[in-house]
């Protein structure tokens, strides 16, 4: 089974930019209603050449099940423009290299401008990491952040 184990921050400034290998845009959108009670989220992801086929628990923390699967790009961009349900997440992943781990930091485009969120894998829920200067609070409990909640809520309307 696949499983994720990741952290999810908010972050105080960005001191990250001056530290980023390389950036891509993603469109995602989710295949699934988005209803109360759903064991798991299915969504299709483009990025540049590649796209994927994700499906991922509905579970709240740190770790959760995902499964992903490369599928042709065509497909994608006709799923993403006539199967999804909501409106399409648009965003800037970079990536950043610190103390050993890989950061993606995803910059949100459209409905969700303005959010900027850190997340980092990790081998286990209790793996010890240094955390750079520019990471702020933890969000990894708080299911607003999460991709899908998004989709139903974004953050220009959290004011």
């Amino acid at each position: 089974m696949a499983l994720e184990i990741e952290r999810k921050f908010l972050l105080k400034n960005d001191g990250w930019r001056a530290a980023v290998t390389s950036s891509r845009r993603l469109s995602q959108g989710y295949l699934t209603t988005l209803t109360e009670g759903a064991k798991a989220s299915v969504r299709v992801r483009m990025g540049g050449d590649r796209a994927y086929l994700n499906i991922k628990s509905m579970t709240l923390g740190v770790t959760r099940d995902e499964f992903e699967y490369s599928i042709p790009n065509e497909d994608a961009e006709h799923m993403l423009t006539h199967l999804c349900s909501g409106a399409v997440i648009e965003k800037i992943r970079h990536h950043v290299h610190f103390a050993g781990l890989l950061w993606e930091i995803d910059e949100f485009l459209g409905a969700n401008e303005g959010l900027v969120v850190a997340e980092v894998e990790l081998e286990s829920e209790d793996q010890v990491f240094e955390k750079p200067e520019w990471v702020g609070g933890e969000v990894t409990d708080d299911r607003s952040y999460y991709n899908v909640s998004l989709v139903r809520h974004p953050f220009t309307q959290w004011r």
